[in-house]
């Protein structure tokens, strides 16, 4: 269990708390490109780490995302026009640009440098993945964008959905940590596959590694034909997880604010083109980005389906992870948890959260930040699922996970 202030150190993400200070500090992902899919295009808003913003894309096809609120008298540059390269107010015309300058203020008098003086809060984007990025914090440390390995792959080898969870991040990133739970919530009574192997085996063993992007998580089952079957995830920070599903996937849990999150889900298949069947999350999620199956309706339960064909009577694992982290609450209280060994690395992860951000608050900068190019790359954080002979030590099979101080992180 947390004590109230931990849980309240890592869970709090506005603007001058601790964690919040910290996670704008990284490169978030904000909106989908497909948000805004042209030039000129309606501009959307934003809600990101409690603020209220607005992205477009300019007429170069630059995406700007500003304060939603025009610096002059506070109308929604949401209703604004988005024409020759600038956001216009639709109040008394000022327009702004995607830095931010304010470049037009046709109400005022011609020879007039108010316009010179001002400059309206803006955040630098960066496109990659079908995501717009976004960072939120001080100038001038705004590190480099990280160069993951799925950035190698042609856009039509990658896919990506994003969907609101009506909870914390904290709480959908905790069950991306969570190796147990496959082997009972998103549990099929025709068994094949990976399902066969987490149901004969619901009690793995866990390892875990400290690493330079956050931590490595391990878990070990028991498998046919004398074997081990190992299940390789990394949350890398300061919410991510990289995880295997049908195919490799990166997760991004991004507060919206402190009881809302959205949840990116990055997959890539290196030897082929997606095919639409391959994304079989995206028919779950309406054209508002909210789940059609969601807290409000029960997650369409269906108690027959519970009773003869899954364990859940809930349709798509993206429900199931809903429905387990959601109905925690808005934001869990997690002083009345209890805790076992099958949550090794909920504990692990939540720990190297709480120390990385007391760290920064000491005046530490936080970790996984590059600023230099010639270290500007990660094949060392990865997900794999595979079997190995048993009694084998994984690390010997997958000798390209490693960092520069690898050291195992006690439970």
């Amino acid at each position: 269990m947390l004590s109230k202030e931990l849980n309240d150190l890592i869970t709090l993400t506005n603007r001058g708390m601790p964690m919040g200070d910290f996670m704008r500090r990284y490169w978030l992902p904000a909106l989908l490109s497909e948000e805004v899919p042209a030039p000129d295009c309606p501009p959307v808003q934003v809600r990101l780490l409690g603020e209220e913003l607005v992205a477009f894309r300019d007429s170069q096809g630059r995406v700007g995302l500003l304060d939603e609120h025009c610096l002059h008298r506070g109308t929604s540059l949401f209703y604004g026009r988005n024409e020759e390269c600038g956001l216009r107010c639709i109040y008394h015309g000022w327009k702004y640009d995607v830095e931010g300058r304010v470049v037009d203020t046709p109400a005022e008098p011609g020879q007039s440098t108010f316009k010179d003086r001002l400059r309206h809060p803006a955040y630098p984007t960066h496109e990659a993945g079908g995501i717009v990025w976004a960072y939120l914090g001080p100038p001038d440390k705004q590190p480099l964008f990280p160069n993951y390995g799925w950035l190698q792959y042609p856009p039509e080898h990658l896919y990506v959905t994003k969907c609101l969870q009506e909870c914390n991040y904290l709480q959908g990133l905790e069950g991306e940590c969570d190796s147990s739970h496959l082997s009972f919530l998103h549990r099929q009574f025709s068994l094949s596959g990976q399902q066969a192997l987490y149901q004969a085996d619901s009690a793995p063993v866990y390892e875990t590694e400290e690493t330079d992007f956050g931590i490595r998580l391990i878990a070990l089952r028991k498998a046919p034909d004398d074997q081990t079957y190992v299940r390789i995830s990394s949350f890398v920070l300061p919410s991510h997880c990289w995880i295997y599903a049908t195919q490799p996937e990166a997760h991004f849990y991004v507060p919206a604010d402190d009881t809302h999150s959205w949840r990116y889900d990055l997959g890539w298949i290196p030897a082929r083109p997606v095919r639409p069947e391959d994304v079989n999350r995206r028919p779950e999620i309406g054209p508002d980005y909210r789940r059609i199956r969601n807290l409000g309706n029960h997650y369409l339960q269906d108690r027959e389906v519970q009773r003869t064909q899954t364990f859940t009577g809930i349709e798509n694992f993206l429900n199931h992870d809903s429905c387990a982290t959601e109905t925690q609450g808005p934001r869990y209280d997690r002083s009345r948890e209890h805790l076992g060994q099958s949550d090794r690395g909920v504990i692990v992860v939540r720990r190297a959260l709480i120390d990385a951000v007391q760290r920064f608050q000491a005046g530490h900068e936080p970790p996984h930040l590059v600023y230099d190019p010639a270290h500007n790359a990660f094949p060392h954080i990865a997900t794999i699922q595979q079997c190995i002979p048993a009694g084998d030590d994984w690390h010997a099979h997958f000798p390209h996970l490693v960092c520069d101080a690898r050291q195992p992180a006690e439970a």
